[in-house]
């Protein structure tokens, strides 16, 4: 029988892509068919058979071996979302696609009561038991600042040597609540020394946001005339 030898080719392919047979001949010059088929659509080992028969009326074959592969991963689309979210809010995932329809499953959480950069990452795995991944950055920050409201008068005024109380002041938070306790106050009011004093107020929340200071002015005067007492009579003669 005629001697077929096979031409060398690219005979490991990647599924999706072309595959060309590079075909055979024999050694006897004899017309070589083929026989079989190579689906590049579907992961598995083809076989295409090659013949040629001489005049003598005998058949030679030799048979090549195709392996269609898959060794390429799913692409994962992520999709557009509102990934910067203020602390305390809600924050929904978007998600994300994968390009051969695969199923995506995602892991990681978001906390959005705690300012931090958080990762979500999504995968999927195709059939052929490849994973694609990609990740999604959810930032959470805080750029709410308290609130402070001065308690009683931003502006008195006293007599000098009177009592001063400070009326105080409170402030809320939209996230962390009642921060009146953690008020600061800086400056001091004598009421021994006319003058005109500040005092201000501030306070800042767990993210580190200092609310806008409030300022309390008090005025310290003297307005009372001395009181003069004359001695001895006040008239005589």
């Amino acid at each position: 029988a005629p001697v077929i030898t096979i031409i060398a080719g690219t005979d490991t392919v990647e599924r999706g892509s072309s595959w060309t047979d590079a075909g055979a001949t024999a050694d006897g010059g004899e017309t070589v068919t083929s026989s079989g088929t190579v689906d590049t659509s579907t992961v598995a080992a083809y076989t295409v058979t090659y013949s040629a028969t001489d005049a003598a009326g005998n058949t030679g074959t030799a048979t090549r071996t195709v392996n269609v592969i898959d060794t390429t991963a799913p692409v994962i689309t992520v999709i557009a979302g509102t990934d910067t979210v203020e602390r305390g809010s809600a924050w929904t995932d978007a998600g994300a696609t994968a390009d051969g329809g695969e199923t995506v499953t995602s892991s990681g959480t978001v906390d959005t009561s705690t300012v931090a950069a958080y990762t979500v990452t999504y995968s999927a795995t195709d059939a052929a038991g490849n994973t694609g991944t990609a990740t999604r950055t959810v930032t959470v920050a805080d750029t709410v600042a308290p609130v402070i409201t001065l308690l009683g008068d931003a502006e008195l005024t006293l007599e000098v040597g009177d009592t001063f109380t400070d009326a105080g002041a409170t402030a809320t938070d939209t996230v962390d609540g009642n921060l009146s306790d953690d008020i600061v106050v800086t400056g001091s009011v004598d009421t021994t020394s006319v003058g005109t004093y500040s005092l201000s107020d501030n306070v800042s929340h767990a993210a580190g946001n200092a609310a806008t200071p409030v300022t309390r002015i008090v005025i310290v005067a003297d307005t009372v005339a001395p009181v003069i007492t004359l001695l001895g009579d006040a008239e005589l003669t």
